[in-house]
């Protein structure tokens, strides 16, 4: 009797958990467009009950930048926002523009053993502030693991992933920076805050 309690209690927490993040990823396409969504913690690999990327494209919000990189990707970053915490999050979509599935490079992740050993990531992502000759790499947090979107491998055509790198804040007064990501072009953006 207790066996089956405690199978039908895992079965309502698998569905708790699912509908929770259903919520959560509807209550983001709300598009208040204040500015002050930050997210709460890196993101990792999609759960099992998460759908994964969306095949939505949101032209609603002008970019700050459009990035082009290899096989299709297309990333724009709507945000750059500094928090109080002493670090800027950099928000923003990944597009797969091509015809065809893309494998997500390795090589957005960057070189860095640490952050390569958690799998597939925008780890390789930096700031850089070109008046005070200072690049920003993206943070880790206690266990080497990059402050960033992480654990997706590919991309559907027309499918769209948003993505979050999280950096140390440069001085007060710098407010535009380039941002570089492996394979990407590189674009000046404005640091917000």
């Amino acid at each position: 009797m207790s066996m089956r309690f405690a199978a039908k209690a895992r079965r309502g927490l698998v569905a708790l958990t699912v509908a929770a993040g259903v919520a959560v990823g509807v209550s983001g396409c709300g598009g208040g467009g204040s500015g002050e969504d930050k997210p709460s913690g890196p993101a990792s690999a999609p759960s099992a009950g998460d759908p994964g990327p969306s095949t939505q494209d949101d032209d609603s919000e002008q970019p700050l930048a459009e990035l082009r990189g290899s096989d299709g990707l297309l990333l724009r970053i709507t945000s750059a926002q500094r928090d109080s915490g002493g670090f800027v999050t950099v928000n923003g979509t990944l597009k797969n523009d091509g015809a065809r599935t893309a494998v997500i490079p390795s090589a957005l992740s960057g070189n860095e053993t640490e952050i390569i050993k958690n799998g597939r990531s925008l780890g390789g992502a930096t700031l850089v502030d070109p008046k005070g000759k200072k690049r920003y790499y993206v943070l880790r947090d206690t266990e080497g693991r990059p402050l960033t979107t992480t654990g997706f491998t590919t991309l559907k055509s027309g499918a769209t992933l948003a993505v979050f790198m999280q950096f140390p804040a440069p001085p007060a007064g710098v407010t535009e920076v380039d941002f570089q990501l492996p394979t990407f072009t590189s674009a000046g953006i404005k640091v917000s805050g």
